[in-house]
C-alpha cells in the first residue's frame, strides 16, 4: 500500500480495505495453529495437511452471512459456522474421532483467533493509515469475516482509524456481491466513483468492488 500513495494524485472520498491478508495477518498458518491446539488433547495431525485441506474446505464453504437473521442470533450462527468448517476439516485429515472434548477444542480454538495473540499488522498498513487519515479521507473496511473483527482491530488500535466497518456476517451479504459495497458507500453517503477499495483476493475484493462501481486494487502480499 505504500506503493499506492505515491501511484495516483487522485483524492477519493473514501478509501475501504480488506480486512484479514491486507490489514492484518495470522503470524502461523491456519494448520499450524489448528495442529498447535489439536496437540493439547492428544491429536496429532501435519499441519501442512491441515493448510491443504482448510484452504479447499474454506473455498468452497457457503458464505459467512446470514440474511434475514436477527442481530443477537448473528455471533450463535458465526461459531457455529466455524466449527463446522473446522469439523470438516478434522474429519477430511481422518483424526476427528480422536478427539474426547470436541467442543472445549473448539471454543479455546475460536476464542484464540478472537484475540491479538495470533494476529499482526502489516508493515506498509500504519503508514498509509496516518497518511490518508491526515489526508481527511474517510476510511472503512468491508469484510467477509465474523463480529470478533471490531473487537479485533480495537485491541490492535486499529479501529479509530475507520468510520466504518462493514463485516459479512452482519450484512448478510458477502462479497463479491455488490449490494454489500453499496452498504457501505452508504454509510459514508458516498457514490461508487468517488470510492476505492484495496484488497488481496481477485474474486471478492478487485472484481467485487469493480463491478459494484468502485475503483479497485488488487494488493498481492
Amino acid at each position: 500500500m505504500i506503493a499506492l500513495l505515491s501511484s495516483t494524485n487522485e483524492k477519493p472520498q473514501v478509501i475501504f480495505l480488506d480486512a484479514v491478508g491486507t490489514i492484518i495477518g495470522l503470524k502461523k498458518s491456519v494448520g499450524n495453529v489448528y495442529s498447535y491446539f489439536a496437540k493439547e488433547y492428544k491429536v496429532n495431525v501435519d499441519p501442512a495437511l491441515l493448510d491443504e485441506v482448510f484452504g479447499l474446505k474454506f473455498s468452497k464453504s457457503r458464505p459467512l452471512a446470514f440474511p434475514d437473521k436477527e442481530f443477537e442470533n448473528i455471533a450463535a450462527l458465526e461459531f457455529c459456522w466455524w466449527q463446522e468448517l473446522v469439523r470438516d476439516c478434522f474429519t477430511a485429515v481422518g483424526v476427528i474421532e480422536q478427539f474426547q472434548d470436541w467442543d472445549i477444542f473448539f471454543t479455546q480454538l475460536y476464542q484464540y483467533f478472537a484475540s491479538v495473540d495470533p494476529w499482526f499488522i502489516y508493515p506498509d498498513v500504519l503508514i498509509a493509515l496516518e497518511y490518508w487519515y491526515n489526508q481527511k479521507i474517510e476510511l472503512g473496511v468491508i469484510s467477509n469475516f465474523d463480529s470478533r473483527l471490531e473487537n479485533l482491530l480495537e485491541s490492535l488500535t486499529l479501529k479509530n482509524y475507520f468510520q466504518s466497518i462493514t463485516i459479512s456476517s452482519q450484512a448478510g451479504i458477502a462479497k463479491p456481491n455488490r449490494e454489500i459495497f453499496e452498504l457501505a458507500l452508504a454509510k459514508h453517503k458516498c457514490r461508487p466513483q468517488f470510492a476505492w477499495h484495496i484488497g488481496d483476493s481477485y474474486r471478492d475484493d478487485w472484481q467485487g468492488a469493480n463491478l459494484a462501481g468502485l475503483k479497485a486494487f488488487l494488493l498481492e502480499r
